[in-house]
């Protein structure tokens, strides 16, 4: 097999991991069009279709099923005999791509950039920050940082930091002038900063606990709504209305008494923060020293 083909096979394994060409363009580092000409040559010369596309979608023909279960497991072979060389080599070294949410980030990947660095610089951590929770596997990153409920059972998890509490505050001046809520469904009569998740445009709907007993959930409304968490405190001190945010985040300004806290007793404690990935025979090299290195770091 000459080496353009073993490359057309791995295009084409590729496209069907992560269903689209776009994402396997990505992955593949060139541009969904010449992936798609790739795809065209070697359905070509094989004298079947393979997939099936239109403009929005991707599918796979019965024949290219019937390819992909072939090669699939040829492939992670190949990768693996790869990686058991890689891990010969003195220095750890390649590209880890990373996903995580803001507050995520700002807490466990921004305080290890330097040490990291240090420790590994033959490692390019080349990370996405945000508040989407992406598909790990499907959109080709090597792990994320994400809340633990957030976490599906086929990745690999390890816990970072402590637990954690959202705690509903607003400004003296909010609360005497409005009264303060006894339960949470007193805050349907209070203005709330909202906040939005960015991929589906859906209302965060706020969460609290039962003293001792089940999570439920209230849709709050106010003058506000936010895709950024850093403005819901900012409309807060500035008397908008109530907000709801993480316990350690509003503790300062509950110190210096600009917020108060309200509704503590319903505000129930939460796993927090977990660095995951997928669940796979053999763990590359940059990927087991980075985890090994946040373990170490927060474990």
């Amino acid at each position: 097999m000459r080496g353009s083909e073993f490359a057309d096979l791995r295009a084409f394994a590729t496209i069907v991991a992560y269903g689209t060409f776009a994402r396997a363009a990505v992955q593949l580092s060139v541009s969904p069009s010449a992936l798609s000409q790739t795809i065209r040559g070697l359905e070509a010369r094989l004298g079947v279709r393979l997939l099936n596309r239109t403009t929005r979608s991707v599918s796979v023909t019965d024949a290219g099923s019937r390819l992909y279960a072939r090669l699939k497991p040829v492939l992670e072979e190949l990768e693996a005999a790869v990686a058991d060389v890689n891990d010969l080599r003195e220095r750890p070294a390649g590209t880890l791509r990373l996903t995580s949410s803001r507050v995520g980030a700002e807490r466990f990947l921004a305080p290890i950039l330097g040490p990291f660095h240090r420790a590994y610089p033959d490692i390019v951590l080349d990370t996405t920050v945000d508040d989407v929770v992406r598909d790990i596997v499907a959109e080709g990153y090597d792990a994320g940082i994400r809340l633990g409920e957030m976490i599906s059972d086929d990745m690999v998890a390890i816990k970072l930091g402590g637990s954690l509490r959202q705690v509903a505050v607003a400004t003296p001046e909010y609360l005497d002038r409005h009264g303060v809520p006894q339960h949470p469904r007193d805050l349907l009569d209070h203005a709330c900063i909202n906040w939005r998740w960015t991929e589906t445009g859906r209302i965060y709907h706020w969460e609290f606990q039962e003293p001792g007993g089940d999570w439920f959930s209230v849709a709050v409304k106010g003058p506000i709504i936010v895709t950024d968490r850093s403005m819901v405190l900012a409309a807060a001190l500035q008397g908008v209305g109530i907000a709801l945010w993480l316990e350690d985040r509003i503790l300062p300004y509950v110190k210096d008494g600009r917020l108060v806290p309200i509704l503590e007793e319903w505000s129930g404690a939460f796993p927090g923060f977990f660095l995951c990935y997928p669940k796979q025979r053999h763990t590359p090299l940059p990927l087991r020293v980075f985890t090994d290195f946040m373990r170490a770091t927060y474990g």
